[in-house]
């Protein structure tokens, strides 16, 4: 009698998403933010509307300020280690310079890092898109749906 592969040897199946979600980002906020899900877009985008490098123990650092919803004035500030830098196209084609940071996101129960690019995304409904580089592997898209996974369970802040 032939053995099937146990659950450990097999890769987890996707799971599925709406085209926006909550997403928790512990390392910076206390609450989850609403997010685009974005298969557009390589990687993921935050908004930031200062974004200032610096060193930290001779290591590059970057210090940002975040609007996390759209209808109040609230300010986050935020410190996280410089990945690096990358020249991103936005959806009209315009290259944009953009610092990268690695941290945590935490999208239903599902808890991971993802390569975050930093941008000024004030004019724009989703103060954040989930792009490829979290998606991949991890979750498929039904672009009928919205906030399938609910919002996250842990939404303190890790800071």
């Amino acid at each position: 009698m032939p053995m099937c592969p146990t659950r450990k040897n097999m890769t987890p199946e996707p799971v599925l998403v709406g085209w926006r979600e909550w997403v928790a980002l512990p390392n910076f906020l206390t609450r989850p933010l609403r997010a685009k899900i974005d298969s557009g877009a390589t990687t993921c985008a935050l908004h930031a509307f200062y974004v200032e490098s610096f060193k930290q123990h001779d290591e590059p650092w970057v210090r940002f300020g975040l609007h996390p919803n759209l209808h109040t004035d609230q300010v986050v500030h935020c410190e996280a280690p410089l990945l690096d830098y990358r020249s991103v196209r936005d959806s009209r084609g315009r290259a944009e310079e953009r610092h990268v940071i690695a941290t945590t996101l935490h999208i239903g129960h599902h808890e991971f890092i993802a390569e975050v690019t930093l941008t000024n995304r004030e004019p724009l409904r989703y103060r954040m898109l989930i792009g490829r580089n979290a998606l991949r592997g991890r979750f498929l898209i039904d672009s009928a749906q919205s906030y399938v996974l609910g919002k996250p369970d842990r939404t303190r802040s890790t800071r």
